[in-house]
């Protein structure tokens, strides 16, 4: 009982510690769906913290795909994929994610973080088949910035975990070679969704060829985003999954504006991780509603490339404009656009004055990124207008010389 007790008031302790120093997040609360302007704590507000990136959440013929997969399958799968969810629509969206990102076939979670971490653990762990016997010869090397669930997933595996230095494919080799007679998995994010910079993937696919590692990468945010069509990081380096990507993981819930999550490979990657990934065993199959959502928003990006192109317009807008007035967006090439604040204290001030004005863009802080790098993360989205942006780089502007940042 004293031991209950005892963390029970550390407990306590912390979240006594978090409210005296005000750094206890702010949970808002929104109404309405993710678009450019929505009512938060009953006020009207610009969002620029969605990762709606392409307006599809709302989209009515999205929408409309979901209503009519509920009129056929109800509200729920029931099961999970081995014993009565197995739904034809779920079959479905494997043939169509699988053919959209161009490999031989496909498997889909509840979440991209059961993706994670089931594939991870299923990779370098028991039935050890892809590895092979014996455990303590598996290496996993993750990049410093990975997110979350890679990291989770790593943990879960219980394998060595080599870190190497953000995009830095220098240090990469390094490890490559200290380790080359061991079996090897190297993950990366494609984009990554604090920084919103590229993996350099076209470097780290030859290293991983020269020294015989699989390679995974985490498509979260380049889904529906990066290459000529959307198809993400790979077609944006002009490579395959299978010939030059070995597991090519993503989610619906970021561009596709759904949820789910999914990993593209060879087939027989795709009939092992059926048995073997314990996420996909033990959980509930994904919603019909959330899988004929995911098919239509990806009719839609397939047949309107304009949609992509003027979600990039946006984001070339903002950044060149954030910039001009002074802000550090570190080395963001994407949707994702941070601007750099350093302390904890600047930041939440930062994104509580964005909300007086009437937008919605968090601050990210320790834990999420290192000390002395929080930020106010904006994202943009195809759906907002010049006017929308225009105002936010306004208020920036002015908040920013209001705290002595800029």
């Amino acid at each position: 009982m004293s031991f209950m007790k005892n963390n029970i008031d550390k407990i306590g302790q912390i979240l006594e510690y978090l409210d005296k120093y005000d750094l206890y997040p702010d949970s808002r609360i929104i109404c309405g769906g993710a678009d450019p302007e929505v009512i938060i704590d009953n006020k009207k507000v610009l969002m620029f913290s969605s990762n709606n990136y392409l307006g599809l959440a709302t989209n009515s013929f999205v929408v409309d795909a979901a209503i009519e997969a509920i009129r056929k399958f109800g509200v729920g799968s029931d099961g999970s994929r081995l014993l009565s969810g197995n739904l034809s629509i779920h079959r479905e969206l494997e043939e169509r994610i699988a053919k959209f990102k161009g490999g031989e076939d496909a498997i889909v979670w509840p979440t991209g973080y059961s993706a994670n971490i089931g594939t991870i653990s299923a990779l370098t762990n028991y039935p050890n088949l892809i590895f092979g016997v014996g455990q303590d010869k598996n290496i996993i090397i993750s990049d410093e910035l990975n997110h979350a669930s890679i990291i989770d997933g790593c943990r879960m595996s219980r394998q060595k975990i080599v870190v190497y230095k953000h995009r830095d494919v220098v240090d990469l080799e390094k490890i490559l070679k200290k380790y080359k007679k061991k079996r090897k998995l190297v993950i990366t994010d494609g984009v990554f969704s604090m920084d919103g910079d590229i993996a350099p993937l076209d470097k780290i696919s030859i290293l991983c060829k020269k020294y015989n590692a699989l390679l995974m990468i985490d498509e979260a945010h380049s889904t529906g985003m990066l290459g000529k069509t959307g198809e993400g990081t790979p077609e944006y380096f002009n490579l395959k999954p299978v010939k030059d990507i070995d597991i090519v993981m993503g989610t619906f819930s970021k561009a596709l504006a759904s949820t789910g999550g999914f990993v593209v490979g060879s087939r027989d990657l795709i009939r092992y991780l059926k048995i073997a990934s314990r996420s996909y065993i033990f959980s509930t199959a994904m919603t019909p509603a959330a899988s004929a959502s995911v098919i239509a928003a990806l009719d839609l990006i397939t047949k309107d490339p304009s949609i992509r192109q003027n979600m990039w317009d946006n984001v070339e807008y903002m950044r060149k404009n954030i910039q001009k007035i002074g802000y550090n967006t570190l080395d963001s090439s994407t949707q994702i656009i941070p601007i750099l604040i350093g302390s904890d204290e600047k930041a939440i001030q930062f994104s509580r004055s964005l909300f007086n004005r009437g937008i919605f863009g968090p601050c990210v802080r320790w834990p999420a990124v290192s000390k002395g790098m929080a930020r106010i993360r904006f994202t943009i989205m195809s759906t907002h207008t010049k006017e929308h942006i225009d105002y936010l780089i306004k208020s920036c502007l002015e908040i920013g010389k209001e705290l002595n940042i800029i």
